[in-house]
């Protein structure tokens, strides 16, 4: 039975942004957000949710010129936090992937914990009505969020009609792709690679 502590917290103080954000990897996907973004609360509960990491955010941010620093400084804060909760990656899955529907919309993520930041992000062609996220600040979520941990990220939706649906169904499926890839694996007695280190 392993006894690691997988927590971690992590904090950005800018001009534009004031976050703190802590993480527990192995929750239960309790959450606490507050970034004056509504929809972005959302799903960041969802990625919560379904990860099964107990999250906190707390964030102020410039959102009288828009929600661009915000979102990006909120997912650097997230990736440091996600990555030392990490530590060396021992004795985990590493790999993991989810393809997730949501009405309209399906999401297809994989991630690498590989400590080789790398974002592959293909989204429908849509008109942003502004009740959801701008798929601009879903992307500039993701790059910063995998930056800043480490990980390698594939998002392709294939289709979707309905920009609330197809951000969800992306947070969602990350979540459980990000659950799956942390996970221990009592086979694993070192890091899952050749190399010996990740």
């Amino acid at each position: 039975m392993r006894t690691i502590i997988r927590k971690a917290e992590a904090s950005r103080k800018t001009r534009e942004t004031d976050i703190s954000v802590s993480v527990n990897i192995d929750g239960t996907g309790l959450s606490e957000i507050n970034t004056g973004i509504g929809f972005f609360d959302h799903m960041l509960d969802q990625l919560a949710r379904h990860s099964l990491m107990d999250m906190t955010v707390r964030a102020t941010g410039d959102l009288h010129i828009d929600d661009h620093h915000t979102v990006e400084d909120t997912g650097i804060a997230l990736g440091q936090a996600v990555a030392a909760a990490l530590g060396d990656k021992r004795g985990i899955v590493r790999y993991g992937s989810c393809l997730l529907p949501m009405d309209d919309a399906l999401a297809a993520v994989t991630v690498d914990l590989s400590n080789r930041p790398y974002l592959v992000c293909n989204l429908p062609d849509y008109a942003c009505s502004g009740i959801a996220l701008d798929p601009s600040l879903t992307r500039e979520f993701f790059r910063a969020l995998v930056n800043r941990s480490g990980m390698n990220l594939h998002i392709n939706v294939s289709y979707g009609e309905n920009e609330h649906h197809v951000t969800e169904s992306i947070f969602k499926a990350f979540g459980r792709a990000l659950d799956q890839a942390s996970a221990f694996d009592e086979r694993v007695t070192g890091v899952r690679s050749s190399k010996g280190v990740l």
